[in-house]
């Protein structure tokens, strides 16, 4: 591959992961406002907790849709002079804005809910609840399948944490449905808060979910060990690598960034050396597009310290 058509192979690529990114964040604010306006007309008109929560929630997904809208824009800017490695990790800084939000919402709902078992209220027209849930349902179903596409296609860190809102709002719509179908057949007075509670406690497990993710993210964690294994496997089938080590690896919103060092014969004149080298960034940017990688090359007559691949 040479570095002219490599060139345009990877801002085709980004082109794309940028716009199917950006899609779903216009997708993700246009459902919640529209969730958002027919749970509120249920809420008045059934008087549920459980619906108050799911309202609440759709609440908080357009305040998170509306930070990824922005963080995803900003993430996507190019690397420039005061910001070499790229603008990705304003995602998962968004991943940490939005766990704060949800945190709190959850603990908001378990007060709710627990004012409501100690003192349950009737629930009013209940089947206009369950016609708002399931329309609300399907909108979601079709959101998250649509973000599930992008997340496969871009590992976005936001795009991953406002996925597992939509997604919880699937369970957390369904139960409402279950809430309100109980109390109207049998006059259940505690359905409603007890699903509240557990529509609050999936909220902070997903919050937990969101900050596990953004960390990773902030911290450099590394790959998991089946990329790496791919990463190694990409490099040893260039010929004349001998071998890899010192691997490491981290995420940075879209970008991966890569470093290693290769063992090649000590014999060989450096423009070979170099040659092969540019070969197995080459392998690297074919095989992940979004991939910045660093190679560096031994000789295979040095004697290493350590080797710190494991």
């Amino acid at each position: 591959m040479t570095a002219e058509p490599e060139k345009a192979f990877l801002q085709t690529e980004n082109g794309e992961n940028g716009r199917l990114m950006r899609t779903a964040t216009y997708a993700a604010v246009g459902v919640a406002i529209v969730l958002i306006g027919i749970k509120l007309i249920a809420y008045f008109a059934t008087n549920s907790v459980a619906m108050l929560s799911t309202l609440v929630d759709s609440l908080l997904d357009l305040i998170a849709s509306f930070i990824n809208l922005v963080a995803v824009r900003h993430a996507l800017v190019p690397a420039d002079r005061d910001h070499r490695f790229g603008h990705g990790k304003a995602e998962a800084l968004a991943g940490l804005f939005q766990s704060a939000i949800v945190t709190g919402s959850g603990v908001f709902l378990l007060f709710q809910a627990s004012e409501r078992l100690v003192n349950p209220k009737p629930i009013q027209s209940e089947s206009v609840g369950i016609i708002v849930m399931i329309v609300s349902i399907v909108l979601t179903v079709a959101l998250v399948g649509f973000q599930r596409y992008v997340i496969r296609k871009t590992s976005s860190v936001a795009i991953s944490a406002d996925s597992l809102h939509y997604a919880g709002d699937v369970l957390i719509n369904g139960g409402v449905i279950l809430a309100l179908i109980l109390d109207m057949l049998f006059h259940w007075a505690y359905a409603d808060g007890l699903f509240a509670v557990g529509i609050a406690l999936f909220l902070l497990y997903n919050a937990w979910m969101i900050i596990r993710a953004s960390f990773a993210d902030l911290m450099d964690e590394e790959l998991g060990d089946e990329e790496r294994q791919r990463i190694k496997d990409v490099v040893m089938e260039q010929p004349g690598v001998l071998g890899i080590h010192d691997l490491r690896t981290r995420r940075s919103g879209q970008q991966v960034f890569m470093q290693m060092h290769i063992d090649m014969d000590g014999e060989i004149s450096l423009r070979d050396a170099h040659t092969i080298s540019d070969a197995v960034e080459a392998r690297l940017m074919a095989e992940y597009p979004e991939a910045e990688a660093i190679v560096h090359q031994d000789p295979v007559y040095v004697t290493r310290i350590a080797d710190k691949d494991d």
